[in-house]
């Protein structure tokens, strides 16, 4: 057994998972580096350690130190502790500025960092606040290294034991003592079962209460997953029963124990007794009473709405068919109202008739949309400013109360949205969270027009928002379903719509935008895909082989996302030696990927720089579905940053990366809201309840200029026959309808 003791010049290696390390170990006394390899918990280059191990020889990288324990040990010369802060490890310092910080103090350097850090500001170039912020850095550095090495008798990853330590930071320790069960509840990354693991080595029984009650709050919370506002009753038991290997009336037996504790809330729904993460009932409550409560009379003179339709209509040499002029009428006398249309139908028409009569009487109207693409587009269709309803409400990274969600809108019920009228498009995309957001912040009076179209994918939050608001039938929705000509010349439009009546596509030969390419092997797809997005339809539709989009229906499978963003990366973005490249959770990523958000960061900062290396713009959030390009990796501090659309540049901890996908290809959901020059569309075969209309519908209207489905047209024909969804359990239609009918008694 040998014992090395020097700072780390470099890692050469390092899996974020398993801490297993590959890093060269330096000594001014030396030579030459020493390789060391083994499991380190937490290491960072210029760090100095004691390592002990064994001297082995690899018989290609030759000899190395086979670590068998370690330890961090503060430097006690001036080169090493000048190389630790050179290193990068503290961000805001440099080597030219270490080297001014240790010719100030020399070997007393660490001890000013700790004792009297605002000392540092006598160095040239550390102003009070850089002082401040390098101390913390350094402190809390050193409390995560022993937070890591205590969490790893844990079996707990890397990744993970920094989310921790940053979401708890010292507190950790009672909270791992005292309930383990809250990693779930607060840590993405951290499964039920990663925490029910750590609370059997605590000492938890398996059927303890306190476990089946945190697995029934933990399931009931992750059913907002699959988009569900509730549970019935027998599901959630079943389910929790199922994760918890108990019997399902050990665990029946609590749900009324956490009903009376008020920690969930039971309702009946027909002949179900119905179980909510009670935030999500409040807010289907909440969203019920402020909707009627918008939902006033606006009496106007119809002839003179007339004569402005008819003025508008000459203006803009247009021609409202019926249903665009009643959708016009509907808005104008009506609080609350919907429009919906798919593809083709005039909606765009439609909304700015609307936006122009509202002008000319002096009123303030806001546009928006879910996300930035949906907000853009609206932008260039309308020809109006359009934002973002997070854009719209203000949204602010800080976490507000005790909302864990690390966000807070500073538009809502104290300062409302200074509008009178408030226009949203893909109203199908609008969860339950964001419709209590954006409601909060109207005030009777403001008129909310919703514009959308439920053939759609249902929002990927909880809640079927827009469905249950025509359903219950309180507000006037107004469908339009005429075609117009020069959208009929559009075999995408045409399609689209007959997929929708359940009719079968027409693949003309003639067609210059939609097409069918029959392939019956997944390998021989997957060759046309590569020749379609790398020669043959970037040329087509004039567009780059980033910007046409290919939509697959699953994750996994031969012809799922994660296989074609494998192959896709190898033509698109091949590995080069002026290519940084590092592998996070199992996929590689390289600068230059194309890569897509998939969660909301409402924390993660990002900036906007000119030309001149300059930031013009600053901002907070990072959105599920935003989608932009890895510009650089860097090993040294330990980040990834990545390009959003509009230039917004957001860097990325390596701990973070999870948060991130290669978006060559993405799932058909994730699409939603955005649009492309050309999409295409692998399709052999799959699950019924996944393969059905609305998926297909989804997919084939997001394409701009260029439809290529590639695979099946027998699966084609299946999917638009097939108009099975998956149940998604929401009330906002229930609540919506016993309000208003308690409002009606208490009228009469």
């Amino acid at each position: 057994m040998e014992e090395l003791e020097g700072y780390v010049e470099n890692i050469v290696f390092r899996n974020e998972e398993n801490g297993y390390t590959v890093l060269h170990l330096s000594h001014p006394e030396w030579d030459d580096e020493i390789c060391c390899v083994g499991c380190f918990s937490y290491v960072a280059e210029g760090q100095y350690l004691v390592v002990r191990g064994e001297r082995v020889f690899h018989k290609e990288y030759g000899e190395q130190i086979k670590m068998v324990s370690y330890e961090e040990k503060q430097p006690e010369d001036s080169m090493a502790i000048e190389k630790y802060l050179g290193s990068g490890a503290i961000k805001g310092i440099g080597p030219a500025l270490a080297a001014r910080i240790v010719r100030k103090f020399k070997e007393d350097t660490f001890r000013i960092f700790e004792e009297e850090p605002e000392r540092l500001a006598e160095v040239k170039g550390i102003s009070i606040k850089l002082a401040i912020q390098a101390a913390n850095q350094f402190n809390e550095k050193r409390e995560m290294r022993q937070a890591m090495i205590f969490l790893q008798d844990y079996g707990i990853s890397m990744n993970l034991a920094v989310k921790i330590y940053r979401q708890y930071g010292q507190e950790m320790y009672e909270v791992l003592r005292t309930n383990p069960y809250k990693l779930a509840e607060d840590i993405s990354g951290v499964g039920f079962k990663i925490a029910d693991e750590i609370a059997r080595q605590a000492g938890f029984y398996q059927d303890s209460d306190f476990r089946i009650q945190a697995g029934i709050i933990y399931c009931l919370q992750q059913s907002t997953a699959q988009g569900h506002c509730y549970l019935p009753q027998r599901e959630l038991v079943d389910v929790t029963a199922q994760l918890l290997g108990l019997d399902p009336a050990l665990v029946d037996c609590h749900v009324d124990e956490l009903c009376m504790n008020k920690q969930i809330i039971c309702r009946e729904i027909g002949d179900q007794r119905c179980l909510y993460y009670g935030r999500l009932y409040y807010m289907e409550m909440n969203c019920a009473r402020m909707l009627l409560d918008l939902n006033l009379d606006f009496p106007v003179k119809e002839k003179e709405l007339e004569k402005k339709v008819k003025s508008i209509e000459r203006e803009e040499k247009i021609e409202l068919d019926e249903m665009q002029k009643t959708a016009v009428f509907q808005a104008v006398q009506n609080g609350v109202m919907v429009i919906m249309g798919g593809p083709g139908t005039g909606k765009t028409t439609t909304i700015n008739t609307i936006v122009r009569i509202f002008e000319e009487e002096g009123m303030d109207i806001l546009l928006a949309a879910p996300t930035g693409r949906a907000a853009k587009r609206m932008s260039e269709t309308t020809g109006y400013e359009a934002q973002t309803i997070h854009r719209l409400l203000e949204m602010n990274g800080a976490a507000d109360g005790d909302d864990r969600s690390g966000m807070h809108f500073e538009r809502n019920e104290l300062q409302p949205l200074e509008a009178d009228v408030v226009i949203i498009d893909e109203m199908s995309m609008v969860d339950i969270y964001l419709m209590h957001a954006l409601l909060k912040a109207l005030v009777p009076g403001t008129r909310l027009i919703m514009v959308g179209d439920a053939n759609q994918l249902p929002s990927v939050g909880p809640g079927n928002v827009l469905k249950d608001i025509i359903q219950s039938g309180f507000c006037d929705v107004v469908r339009l379903e005429k075609v117009f000509r020069q959208a009929a010349e559009s075999d995408i439009i045409l399609n689209a719509h007959r997929i929708n009546r359940g009719e079968p596509v027409e693949f003309r030969k003639e067609s210059r935008d939609f097409f069918c390419l029959e392939r019956s092997q997944p390998q021989d797809i997957i060759n046309v895909v590569i020749q379609l997005i790398v020669q043959k339809l970037p040329p087509y539709v004039n567009a780059s082989p980033y910007d046409i989009q290919v939509l697959a229906p699953m994750r996994k499978g031969e012809l799922g996302v994660l296989k074609l963003n494998e192959l896709l990366q190898m033509y698109l973005n091949p590995s080069m030696p002026d290519k940084i490249e590092k592998e996070f959770h199992g996929v590689l990523f390289r600068e230059k990927d194309k890569v897509m958000q998939i969660k909301n960061n409402y924390q993660m900062k990002w900036q906007k720089i000119n030309a001149f290396g300059d930031t013009y713009e600053e901002g907070e959030g990072v959105f599920n579905g935003d989608s932009g390009v890895i510009r650089t990796i860097s090993t040294l501090t330990e980040t990834v940053t990545v390009e959003f659309e509009e230039g917004k540049m957001a860097e990325y901890d390596f701990s973070d990366m999870e948060e991130l996908e290669l978006a060559y290809a993405i799932t058909i959901h994730k699409s939603q809201g955005s649009e492309y020059p050309a999409v295409i569309l692998p399709l052999l075969s799959g699950p019924k309840m996944l393969f059905n209309r609305n998926l297909l519908y989804t997919a084939v209207t997001r394409a701009k200029k260029c439809v290529t489905i590639v695979g099946s047209r027998q699966m084609v024909d299946q999917m638009i026959r097939n108009i099975n969804e998956k149940k998604r359990y929401s009330s906002l239609c229930q609540r919506i309808q016993e309000l208003e009918a308690s409002d009606a008694e208490m009228l009469s």
